[in-house]
């Protein structure tokens, strides 16, 4: 069966669709599935493919969605993640868009389902397959670190923030044998936190994300030189976005 994140089961296409996308991963993996000339919208954060995207009307943002411009685009297929969109917006989305894809990948194998499903879903099955034999590809060359070390992930300042063990930014870095750094005061899933002097004990290195944040190097000379342990400037896109870019993804990773 063709089960999302949330249990609901689709049927393959039997016409051409009209997709809507709300979320800038699943956008791209659309057009590296071949699906470009099908996608109606998409948020102004859908930035990959650029040469794809440009086509492509916008329709917001992944959390302030223009739903009087989305009713006019006539979709048949919305596509949203669980951690990026809000439930009473696609709620709202739903009540004319028949079919309703929900995503919710939360380690790097899960977009192998995330492949089949879509490529099931809009009978690319065969591109689907492709892009699960470049993924197993690049999954297969990672090398882990020679010892398991502690990162502090941070994805915003002011408020600091990092990201919880359940996330698919952490099971991307345990892939390398890094461990991140769980705040042991909130069950969040971005949890805010301050630095001290407990957290730099547990931790072996800082992890600054380009995203959603934009972290430079500058931010890592001086935070460098305020907690003096080591600081690394990281693609955010390479390590939180799923879909087709978590191929290159697995490589940049590896490389690190």
């Amino acid at each position: 069966m063709l089960t999302d994140a949330i249990g609901q089961v689709h049927a393959q296409i039997t016409a051409a669709p009209r997709i809507v996308s709300l979320v800038p991963s699943i956008t791209e993996l659309l057009c590296d599935l071949g699906l470009a000339r099908y996608v109606v919208g998409r948020t102004g954060f859908c930035i990959h493919p650029a040469a794809c995207v440009k086509q492509i009307a916008k329709i917001g943002g992944t959390k302030d969605v223009n739903i009087k411009k989305t009713r006019q685009l006539a979709p048949t297929h919305l596509l949203v993640n669980i951690d990026e969109n809000e439930k009473p917006t696609v709620d709202q989305l739903a009540e004319f868009i028949p079919h309703v894809i929900v995503t919710h990948p939360l380690t790097p194998r899960d977009n192998l389902a995330l492949y089949r499903l879509l490529g099931d879903i809009f009978r690319v099955e065969q591109r689907a397959e492709q892009l699960c034999a470049a993924f197993d590809e690049a999954y297969a060359q990672i090398v882990p670190v020679k010892a398991t070390q502690t990162m502090l992930y941070c994805i915003w300042k002011d408020p600091w923030m990092t990201v919880s063990a359940d996330t698919y930014i952490a099971n991307m870095l345990d892939l390398k044998g890094w461990k991140i750094w769980i705040s042991p005061t909130s069950p969040q899933r971005y949890p805010a936190f301050e630095w001290s002097d407990t957290i730099l004990h547990q931790i072996d290195g800082v992890l600054l994300s380009s995203e959603p944040y934009r972290f430079t190097e500058t931010h890592v000379d001086a935070l460098e030189k305020q907690l003096g342990k080591p600081v690394q400037l990281v693609d955010g896109e390479m390590l939180s976005w799923y879909g087709s870019r978590a191929i290159a993804g697995l490589r940049y990773l590896n490389k690190l």
